[in-house]
């Protein structure tokens, strides 16, 4: 017997929040054609290298960047 889609809802709210997530990409990658996706992102980095060989975006340090989502983190478990 077919799964109906309510039954694949009711079965995939039933995953862990990771499995969910490894789930949702699965399906966003079926449903979006590799080379839609490929050409999106080549826009984007020709974008954003772009803004940075015209010195329109300040440049944080990866270390910065680790240490804010680190400390966000730990704000949103207190």
């Amino acid at each position: 017997m077919a799964t109906t889609f309510e039954e694949a809802k009711v079965l995939a709210m039933q995953l862990t929040s990771e499995q969910r997530a490894d789930l949702a990409d699965l399906l966003w990658a079926s449903a979006t054609p590799r080379e839609e996706v490929q050409a999106a992102w080549d826009t984007e980095i020709a974008r954003r290298v772009a803004e940075i060989d015209a010195g329109t975006v300040k440049l944080i340090p990866g270390e910065e960047v680790l240490a804010r989502i680190e400390q966000k983190l730990r704000k949103a478990g207190a």
